[in-house]
């Protein structure tokens, strides 16, 4: 694990020394806190149903710009081959970059814990709910980060990277909303597919342990994809 810890060292200050993490946060911030006050103050809504109904939506277009630039980039300058020249193995690389992209992702939520509070001091918040869509935001996040990896694997360009991160996580988040396009035989196996219904489920404060499955599901496929690609490469 030390190698796992050294990466993953590595690559989450990078996102710091450059503007890119500070970018994805107020981007990020600026989105979800224009739903959440709009529901606030202009619905007279106290609850974070929008928020976290259109986060993974949101997280299908924020998560691939943080994952694009993991190993294209590298691929790119060519310090993928010295990285490759240290003391690592391709499953080094792949968990302490992926650990590194979710680091930032809960990051990249800690703010959002105003909104709860903002709530709480006005009037009484159901926590439950509040709690089961944190954690199914950490889940989706960290699928999404696997995926997001995986893309940035098959090219150089960082581009090309997000373009492929967004296409799969856009398609699993809207694909159990065109179940009315398919046989009514497939409707369960497709239905289970998407993200969006497993977020759903888990931030209405319901931990089942088939979400909770898919979610991990989805992680293993996608480090596992990238730890292929790379060594194809190799």
């Amino acid at each position: 694990m030390r190698q796992v810890i050294y990466i993953f060292n590595k690559e989450f200050k990078s996102y710091f020394v450059s503007p890119i993490a500070y970018i994805v946060i107020a981007v990020f911030l600026l989105v979800t806190g224009w739903f959440f006050f709009m529901a606030f103050f202009l619905y007279n809504q106290a609850s974070l149903r929008n928020f976290f109904t259109l986060l993974p939506i949101i997280f299908s277009f924020v998560i691939p710009t943080v994952t694009m630039r993991l190993v294209s980039e590298e691929l790119n300058i060519g310090s993928y081959e010295i990285l490759l020249s240290m003391p690592v193995t391709f499953t080094d690389v792949v968990l302490g970059k992926f650990f590194a992209s979710v680091g930032l992702i809960v990051a990249m939520l800690i703010p959002t814990l105003a909104y709860p509070l903002t709530v709480a001091t006005i009037g009484e918040l159901d926590w439950g709910p509040v709690f089961g869509g944190y954690i199914g935001a950490v889940l989706l996040g960290a699928a999404f980060s696997a995926i997001g990896l995986f893309s940035s694997t098959l090219t150089r360009n960082q581009i090309i990277a997000f373009i492929i991160g967004v296409t799969i996580c856009f398609t699993l988040t809207l694909i159990d909303k065109m179940l009315f396009f398919l046989p009514r035989s497939l409707l369960g196996v497709i239905a289970y597919l998407g993200a969006d219904f497993h977020f759903q489920n888990i931030s209405k404060g319901i931990i089942d342990s088939r979400d909770t499955v898919y979610f991990v599901s989805i992680c293993f496929i996608g480090l596992y994809g990238a730890h292929l690609v790379l060594q194809e490469k190799h």
